[in-house]
């Protein structure tokens, strides 16, 4: 019998008019997941080898064990629907249209378009300015993730790091969503990892007698402890969900040719302890003391772990933690600069899930309130040995920023 071929996933991009300042979209075609093996990891433990990638996954949803059935794939929709850890159908249908926005961001950004409008000056109208101006990248792909929120019929709210003020969609729905639609967009042209932020919260059911400005911003101010479940999806030369609904960080990596996202690192453990640091080297005379002596203190091999450590840093909050996730260390921005809301909160959310830890340099991330919707504050994270040493020199966050518009 003759194994059928699989077109390419793909979202075809139409050229720009004259006229024009952003893209048009095909709609993307239903995932194939008929072409794939049956997921056998949503009824029982076994391996699953990735065929063609040189490498296997080991599911840890159920309770049996394998016992000489054919191995299949697991796609993040079978890994969090019924027969796997059973999220819910509502927070299902959701996550659904988050990865659908996903998937077309990644279109985009793979796109020879993506350059030029990486690189176009701000949209009238739009927020932020200076180096964190947004573009007209960035407005696409908020665009991309509002459409999509408000077609599932199950958000209530949304706040995006490209809005000055949340954004109300539905009184019917259960759900909250912060986002930061694309970070690190000003690498584009360089082609430098990007990525996709979102955390979810349960709508506050008790704000619901407020004006619908008012109950937006508090349903978004919500502290970081209180997420249902946050991930991010990495751009690089793989596109990859990583994804925690409070018990374990697990990653998913796409398969272009089915448009399923496939679970290829199941619960993954940071190391307690890396050798790399993720910074801004360039700003260190800008540090504080403590911050200076722990640089110097680690990468000279005579911190608490007695190995050099080596400096990786590549501007990119997304990729920087990915790598720290895989390889442990600490990723870290000591300025004012990220945001609580948007970043900050679900980066720590998944960092602790996988057993490290985010910190402002003095407190866990997840127990801060929030007071505004941009709030801005020094984060870092990664191992937990790490993060404790570094935290016990006590002066590790940047209060001053020159050259920096905040």
């Amino acid at each position: 019998m003759q194994t059928p071929t699989i077109p390419p996933y793909s979202s075809q991009i139409f050229p720009l008019k004259s006229h024009c300042i952003l893209p048009k979209f095909h709609p993307l075609p239903p995932p194939k997941s008929h072409l794939l093996p049956r997921c056998l990891f949503c009824r029982r433990r076994g391996m699953a080898n990735l065929g063609g990638f040189g490498f296997v996954v080991r599911s840890q949803v159920g309770g049996g064990a394998s016992s000489g059935v054919d191995d299949g794939l697991c796609t993040f929709l079978q890994y969090v629907g019924k027969g796997g850890i059973d999220v819910g159908d509502d927070l299902v249908v959701l996550l659904d249209h988050i990865l659908y926005a996903c998937k077309r961001i990644a279109a985009l950004v793979a796109s020879p378009l993506s350059s030029s409008l990486g690189t176009q000056t701000s949209l009238a109208g739009s927020s932020g300015s200076g180096r964190d101006a947004p573009k007209p990248l960035d407005i696409v792909s908020n665009e991309i993730i509002l459409s999509s929120l408000r077609s599932s019929g199950k958000v209530a709210a949304m706040a995006s790091e490209e809005d000055d003020a949340p954004i109300w969609l539905t009184d019917d729905g259960s759900f909250v969503v912060v986002t930061d639609p694309l970070d690190g967009s000003r690498n584009i042209d360089a082609s430098i990892p990007t990525g996709t932020i979102f955390g979810i919260y349960n709508r506050l059911v008790e704000l619901d007698h407020l004006p619908k400005e008012e109950k937006a911003s508090l349903n978004s101010l919500q502290t970081g402890a209180r997420l249902v479940a946050a991930g991010y999806v990495l751009y690089s030369s793989a596109t990859i969900l990583c994804i925690s609904f409070g018990s374990g960080t697990h990653a998913f990596t796409l398969d272009h040719s089915t448009g399923d996202f496939i679970l290829t690192h199941p619960s993954i453990k940071i190391p307690p302890r890396g050798q790399i640091y993720s910074v801004n080297d360039a700003r260190y005379f800008d540090w504080p003391e403590g911050l200076r002596r722990y640089i110097d203190t680690v990468r000279q091999g005579k911190g608490r772990y007695p190995k050099k450590y080596s400096a990786r840093y590549i501007c990119s909050l997304v990729a920087d933690l990915h790598r720290t996730l895989m390889y442990g260390g600490v990723a870290m921005n000591p300025r004012n600069h990220l945001r609580l809301v948007y970043e900050a909160n679900p980066l720590s959310f998944l960092v602790e899930q996988a057993g490290g830890r985010g910190s402002d340099g003095k407190r866990r991330i997840l127990s801060i309130q929030p007071a505004k919707l941009h709030q801005r504050l020094p984060l870092f994270l990664g191992s937990l040995e790490d993060m404790e040493e570094l935290e016990s020199y006590g002066d590790v966050q940047q209060k001053v920023n020159p050259g920096y518009e905040v």
